[in-house]
């Protein structure tokens, strides 16, 4: 998933590598080029059905509405919103809730951003992890499709070795500091599930005056990354949503 690419040359090549490493899909959020154009076909080669058929959003939520796995990606080396975490682990974790045999339409993604800034905090909060590329302190920006290169070279080496029970290996506790066990992996809910639960908490919270608009979304930001952290199940999620809702009720008629 790119998130609003600048250069045609770029989503191109990235068509290229998702058809090398068996990516079966592309979504581009908002770019800021012609994904149709020559320069992208010309560079897509063999990736052209996928660029041909890759899906546009108007933002990242849209984007990301059926995943309930995400990774995304950020070069900057200040402290994210979220904890960095190793590539392997970030990349096992992302395999872990693969259900090949599956309904679900999406069941993972992994973001890329911008070229000139990468993605926002805000996108960061999105992701259930944030890896960054190992690179040399001297000079440590990379091509946009080189850094997919990289990713998806070693998703598609992971995801070999998960087919091997000599080589699997259970996703231990991370540095991002959530443990899962290795049993079956429990997905975390959908996005768009969790997103209409922090929407309708922070209408909730405004209303009862916990939250100031002028301070909201810095708050509600922490509240994100809180429960990015815990990795929500649906019925976690089920339980939070029943919370708000009774929480509203019991406001509106102004009861004990």
């Amino acid at each position: 998933m790119l998130v609003e690419p600048a250069g045609p040359l770029n989503v191109g090549s990235v068509a290229r590598l998702c058809a090398n490493f068996g990516i079966d899909e592309l979504r581009l959020v908002a770019p800021r080029c012609d994904p149709a154009g020559d320069e992208a076909r010309r560079m897509a080669v063999h990736g052209r059905v996928l660029l041909e058929r890759a899906r546009h959003f108007p933002h990242l939520a849209a984007a990301l509405a059926d995943c309930r796995r995400v990774v995304a990606t950020s070069g900057r080396v200040e402290q994210e919103a979220l904890p960095l975490t190793e590539v392997d682990d970030a990349l096992h974790w992302l395999l872990a809730g693969q259900q090949p045999a599956s309904a679900q339409p999406c069941w993972g993604a992994l973001v890329f951003g911008r070229e000139d800034r990468g993605l926002s905090n805000d996108e960061l909060l999105q992701a259930g992890r944030v890896l960054r590329l190992d690179t040399g302190a001297a000079y440590s920006s990379l091509n946009l499709s080189h850094a997919v290169a990289i990713c998806l070279h070693e998703l598609h080496r992971l995801r070999r070795a998960e087919t091997s029970p000599l080589q699997r290996r259970p996703v231990s506790l991370s540095s991002a500091g959530a443990a899962e066990s290795s049993g079956p992996a429990v997905d975390p809910c959908p996005r768009a599930a969790l997103e209409s639960t922090l929407a309708d908490a922070e209408a909730l919270l405004l209303q009862v005056g916990f939250l100031y608009p002028h301070t909201a979304h810095a708050r509600m930001s922490k509240v994100r990354a809180l429960l990015q952290r815990a990795i929500v199940r649906e019925p976690e999620l089920a339980l939070l949503r029943g919370m708000v809702r009774q929480l509203r009720w019991a406001a509106e008629r102004r009861t004990p």
